[in-house]
């Protein structure tokens, strides 16, 4: 069936538009391409003697480099003079000399300073990625990042699969193998192996992790629940900054990596669910000048357009700029089911010195879709087999407008003191109209939807302030962070029905009987202010031991109107509440091994459940709360290019609120679920070409307190529900490196989930497991200064007829499930210069 179309002037508009941003992207990009990118060979210096890290950062400041070092590396390192007119090479010389640290070229214009290698190669030439000796180098552009992920990392053309350092454990940028936490890394290599599109589709390369839509909602193929070592989660991160609803369905456009930290963050991050925490990182500008395209083509109709523009604005390079667009308009296997997404995203950054930097960053991302609802008839709790195009609704559009703003400054105050500052908005309206099937006659023959329109405003507004220092006492080294946060939430849902229509259960024919108004209207606007202070410290010890320890302050005060009208008549119900507690996190981390570190870490949570959410007796919902108990090992092979993680947990969430469906607003409570497991997590390269990720969690999710036995609340002793036992994925790709099939890339890979119990019936239903299988093909060559890519991805190459998610309401003879995607192919060209 030929998908519906509304708003027939939107398309061409959408269209119009994106082009129209995009030439001026490239317009804004070409004045540059022409830049001199020749510095002078030879400069003159009057760098006084003094610490490495003020040498180092005065060369740059000097030379027009950029620069790219670990702190640790040159701290408490003194440096000579540097006077006269010496050309780059011979400045690093005399700087580094006699400090054991030696300068790299990585790519074409990153200079990295690390350690001596054991053995020095004998000519070193450059560009190559060799030691610098008394060569003359090209230009290199050097800024003093320090304590961050070096640029050929950030470099587009990276192809690792291995991220050395995550921010969301520690906010330190500490490496992961010196982190006594289970963070996990999805690399942009990873995401373009897979061609993902949205947040959901990346998740899948972690243990432990699962998307689903509650399929009783109306926005399936927008994923909106994570679950994170078996609890549920609305909540993701954009580079630190929380972020509530629509986690899955987020755009991918301006994804540099995703950072999944295992376990609570809730001393460093607030509110957050116990399981985890799940942390977009987003691309940022580059010195260097890099333009990319692709143009992506996929069944049912998926065409999809990204931008990636970035470079220099000034000569001197101290402000820099990236822009990121994307365009999608698809189809879906089910009826009434399509999407038009249009995303942008600007940014730009000014170097305002070497230990000063502010960023200003925006998004605006606007959606419209046909919803759908995966509405299956269960006789007496047994679902029929219909076709999974089948749908019992009519088309229901819906539009989401998000507009996000920040503003984020840093500044290094010497070789130990720094402090950073963000400001971040983000507002989403969400306007939708849906007809949904709800109840079942069978002595008719006919299915019952319901008409809604709703209207749901969902605005976050946050500051955060950071000061970070690192110190030594009595041989022990220490980094110290100090911090507060402050977010303040504003929600407001509408939600009327406004008549209802029948379709016959057998052989429906759309649109069904004429629609019969009826009328119900609830509204219910929330706001709540979250506020935090939290202390970290960071101590390594001697003999590789190190330790973290942390503690935070948490003060939520919130407050809810929930109004109904119908014709029974109208009630209005509010309710403030202010909770608050401290939380402590210890970790402590023995790396005997530079490739080998065991952990340990304890950790607690707490947070306010749903604003204004009310217990059958009336009684308000009481706070959640979380402690953990984790031990784990990490390894490192092959110089860090292959990582393996293997983690034990034992996690207890208690208060967890359970909605019922009548009366509005009323909750069941259960008081305690454990989940506990083993995790293993393997990434990486193990030979030239060939990279690997393994995943796999074992989580034994159960109920250790419940009281409501309706149906809508899991029982005492059973499984969450949603949650499989089994998860696990492997992904395999290969490169050729040489010869007449040099750029040729094969891959495939498997996904596995066991099964799972579901809402809402006694006894709980369940769905079997299944197991997709994934392809990859792809071929790149380099023509004239461009990179050229062209891709095939087939997902559930077997067609698996699968639910991944369902709710079964016996007593009503009536599901809903999340029907998971059939046999798709995805191809890609990209050119990249």
């Amino acid at each position: 069936m030929k998908k519906p179309k509304t708003g027939g002037d939107k398309k061409p508009f959408a269209t119009t538009w994106l082009f129209a941003l995009t030439a001026l992207a490239f317009a804004l990009a070409s004045p540059l391409l022409s830049a001199d990118n020749h510095p002078d060979t030879a400069r003159t210096y009057s760098i006084p003697a003094g610490t490495l890290n003020e040498a180092l950062t005065d060369f740059a400041d000097q030379s027009d480099i950029k620069l790219v070092y670990n702190a640790d590396l040159v701290r408490g390192i003194k440096s000579p003079p540097l006077n006269g007119r010496v050309s780059v090479v011979q400045g690093f010389n005399t700087l580094l000399k006699g400090s054991n640290l030696n300068y790299r070229m990585v790519g074409n214009n990153t200079v990295v300073i690390e350690h001596k290698p054991k053995a020095q190669p004998a000519e070193p030439k450059p560009n190559s990625g060799d030691v610098g000796g008394e060569t003359t180098l090209e230009k290199v552009t050097v800024e003093a990042d320090a304590g961050y992920d070096p640029d050929w990392v950030k470099d587009p053309y990276n192809q690792d699969y291995v991220l050395p350092n995550a921010t969301s454990g520690t906010k330190t940028d500490t490496p992961i193998m010196e982190t006594p936490l289970n963070v996990q890394v999805i690399s942009k290599q990873v995401l373009k192996d897979q061609q993902v599109i949205n947040l959901g589709q990346a998740l899948k390369n972690v243990s432990g992790v699962t998307t689903s839509n509650n399929p009783g909602s109306f926005a399936q193929g927008n994923e909106q629940i994570l679950f994170l070592r078996g609890f549920e989660s609305q909540t993701f991160f954009r580079n630190g900054f929380r972020l509530q609803q629509g986690a899955a369905s987020r755009a991918m456009a301006n994804v540099e990596s995703v950072e999944v930290l295992k376990g609570s963050a809730a001393i460093l991050y607030g509110l957050v669910e116990p399981g985890g925490m799940v942390n977009v990182i987003t691309k940022q500008p580059l010195a260097t000048p890099y333009y990319g395209l692709t143009q992506q083509f996929g069944s049912y109709d998926l065409y999809r357009t990204t931008i990636d523009a970035t470079a220099p604005l000034t000569k001197n390079k101290d402000l820099l700029y990236r822009m990121n667009m994307s365009y999608e308009n698809s189809g879906s296997f089910r009826q009434f089911v399509d999407k038009e997404d249009v995303f942008v995203s600007p940014v730009l950054k000014w170097i305002i010195s070497p230990r000063t930097q502010a960023t200003f960053e925006m998004e605006y991302n606007h959606q419209h879709i046909g919803q759908t609802q995966g509405f299956i008839p269960a006789p007496k709790g047994n679902f029929i087999t219909i076709p999974r195009s089948l749908n019992y609704g009519e088309y229901s559009p819906a539009t989401t407008e998000t507009i996000f703003g920040s503003f984020n400054w840093s500044h290094q105050f010497n070789d130990d003191w720094s402090i950073k500052h963000s400001l971040s908005i983000n507002q989403q309206e969400i306007i939708s109209a849906s007809v949904r099937p709800e109840s079942i006659n069978f002595a008719g023959n006919t299915v019952q939807r319901v008409l809604y329109d709703d209207k749901f405003n969902y605005n976050t507004y946050s500051t955060n302030l950071d000061l970070i220092g690192h110190f030594d006492t009595f041989g022990l080294h220490h980094t110290l962070l100090f911090g507060g946060d402050y977010y303040r939430l504003d929600t407001l849902n509408i939600d009327a029905q406004l008549s209802t229509s029948d379709i016959a259960l057998n052989n429906p024919v759309h649109p069904g009987t004429p629609f019969t108004p009826q009328s119900l209207f609830i509204q219910n606007p929330t706001k709540t202010d979250q506020y935090g202070l939290y202390v970290q410290e960071q101590i390594k010890l001697p003999y590789g031991f190190q330790v973290m320890g942390g503690i935070r302050y948490q003060y939520i005060h919130s407050g809810s109107t929930y109004n109904t009208q119908s014709p029974d008549g109208a009630t209005s119900d509010s309710n403030a509440e202010t909770h608050d507690a401290v939380t402590p996190r210890v970790g402590i981390l023995w790396q005997p091994k530079s490739w080998l570190s065991l952990y340990a870490n304890y950790v607690e949570s707490f947070g306010a459940n749903t604003p204004g959410a009310r217990l059958a007796s009336g009684e308000p919902v009481p706070p959640t709360g979380a402690e953990q108990y984790e031990g784990g090992i990490k390894t490192e092979f092959f110089n860090g290019r292959l990582r393996a993680t293997l983690a034990y947990y034992d996690l207890t969430k208690t208060n967890i609120a359970n909605a019922l469906p009548f009366p509005p607003n009323v909750y069941s409570l259960t008081g305690a679920a454990r989940s506990r497991g083993p995790e293993i997590d393997i990434q990486g390269e193990i030979l030239p070409g060939w990279n690997l990720i393994g995943t796999y969690t074992n989580m034994e999710t159960r109920v250790l307190k419940a009281s409501d036995t309706s149906g809508f609340s899991p029982l005492e002793g059973s499984r969450l529900w949603g949650v499989s036992r089994n998860v696990g994925s492997l992904w395999s790709t290969y490169e050729v490196q040489n010869g007449d099939f040099k750029g040729f890339k094969f891959g495939s890979g498997v996904t596995l989930r066991d099964g799972q119990t579901g809402c809402c019936s006694k006894p709980a239903s369940s769905i079997p497991g299944y197991a997709t299988v994934d392809l990859l093909a792809a071929y790149s060559r380099e023509i004239g200064k461009a990179k050229v890519t062209a891709q095939l991805n087939v997902n559930n190459l077997l067609d698996k007829h699968y639910f991944s998610s369902h709710q079964l309401y016996r007593d009503f003879n009536e599901g809903y499930v999340e029907y998971g995607q059939p046999r798709t192919f995805m191809g890609s060209i990209t050119v990249q210069y």
